[in-house]
Order: C-alpha cells, then structure tokens, then sequence
C-alpha cells in the first residue's frame, strides 16, 4: 500500500512534465482497475470541494489543502469495507519553489502522514533557473467505513522558494495548479486482482483556490552593481581584518618568544 507512484514515474521519466505525466497516470489507473468497481465509478466517489490556501509570509510558507468527499449510496461502495484505502495526494510543484525532504520525513515520523515523501530536483541550493521540477507525493490512510458518508480531509506541509532570477518588480510569481487526487484500495487477504487505483476527478468539484500564486521577493536588477560592489567591499574588509589580526597574534607571540629565550 505504501508504493509511491512518483518512484514509478521517474523509473520511466527523467524529468517532470505535464504530458508525460498524464500519461503515465492513464496507464497507472487503467492498470490499476478492479472487479470491485463498477464502470462509472466516479459518479459513485467524487470531490465535492477542494479548497487551498498559502499559509504563512515570505519565501518559507505552508500549503493548506481542503478536500472534501461526496458518496453515493451504492451498493458497489459498501464493498469497499472489506478493504483497507488510502488516500494519494500528488502536489506537482512548478520549478520556483521546493520541498525540504527532512522536513517531510519528519512529518511522517510524527504520525502526520501515513508517508510523505518528494521526487524529482531535490537540490535545496539551486536557483530556479538551474532546478527541475519536483513532486510531493502524502499518503493517508482511510477508514473504508468513512466512504459510507461525505469526508472531509485536511492536510498542510512546508514549501520554501527557491533563490529567483532578477526582476525589476522585486518579485516573481509562481503559479500552482490544482494536486491530483487518487484512491488506492485492497483486499486485506491475498489473492489475485486485489488492487484497486482511480483518480477523483476535479471537473464536478467547487474549486476555491485550487491554483495558487506565489508572490516570491527578488532581487532588482537596478541594484545588482550597487549590491556587488558592497559585496566585494564587505569580503576584502573581512579579509584584511582577519590579516591583520593574524599577523599582530603572529609578532605577538614571535616577541614573547624571545623574551623567554
């Protein structure tokens, strides 16, 4: 239950793109279908709402995501209670901010996720105009009795901005779209065709918010020279301290050696 999707993908893929993506999720779903499940399974569980907001200021932020499920009375969904389910969240993240994934791990080890982890650019020093994009894929286990009735679910977890390219506004903007939502369910005794993967589908489902955007602060490129040449002020002062001091701690102790002597 706890296999990543990303991990599949990136065995495929090197990087993350859109239509790649798709089609891999076509493939993952269409693989991942079973008896249990009538064909029109979406009109059965749905998003009814998912609702997402940027917690917090700055380049160090939290998304906040609120999704809410909508059931049908049928009776192909009360099979779903000898299973056990879990609910796949996959935030693709656009190349201008990343996931510490210490940080996820650390959620996970508190019980706050099932699991949680990222894929994809992991690199937490590259700019954005250096970086691929990467992936935040939360699992969260679901009580299959739940899905007898209208769910709502509630997640939150650390973004941080990556370093930006030059802007005369002294900011860029970085846009999210909305997190594909799966879920994965099994059969708790062994036997053939047990898994059950399908994506809930976001068309019928009241959006508020679904796309973030991101204002990240920049630099200007008015003030690069002024900012450069305080720079290099700043690190030849530093040096020629750090010189002098050597040297008067070096003649120090020259004269208290010939003293002794």
């Amino acid at each position: 239950m706890k296999q990543f999707l990303m991990r599949s993908y990136y065995d495929r893929y090197t990087s993350l793109h859109d239509s790649d993506f798709e089609i891999f999720m076509s493939q993952e779903v269409a693989s991942g279908l079973c008896k249990v499940l009538p064909e029109n399974h979406n009109s059965m569980l749905r998003l009814s709402v998912l609702r997402r907001d940027l917690v917090g200021e700055g380049s160090h932020r939290r998304v906040s995501t609120l999704i809410k499920l909508q059931t049908q009375q049928l009776k192909s969904l009360s099979d779903l209670l000898s299973y056990s389910c879990e609910l796949i969240i996959i935030e693709r993240l656009p190349s201008g901010v990343f996931a510490d994934p210490f940080e996820l791990q650390h959620l996970a080890q508190r019980g706050v996720f099932n699991d949680i982890a990222v894929f994809g650019d992991t690199n937490l020093e590259l700019p954005s105009f250096l970086s691929n994009r990467s992936a935040v894929e939360i699992h969260l286990d679901i009580d299959p009795n739940t899905l007898l009735q209208p769910t709502d679910i509630s997640i939150e977890y650390p973004l941080h901005a990556r370093y930006q390219p030059l802007n005369e506004s002294g900011y860029s903007i970085v846009e999210f779209g909305a997190p594909d939502t799966l879920l994965r369910c099994r059969v708790k005794e062994k036997m053939e065709n047990s898994n059950c993967l399908f994506k809930l589908k976001n068309d019928d489902a009241n959006l508020y918010d679904a796309g973030l955007v991101w204002r990240i602060p920049s630099g200007k490129k008015a003030h690069s020279d002024l900012v450069s040449t305080v720079t290099f002020l700043t690190a030849f002062l530093s040096t020629l301290v750090i010189m002098v001091t050597s040297l008067r701690y070096f003649n120090s102790r020259v004269s208290k050696d010939l003293k002794q002597s």
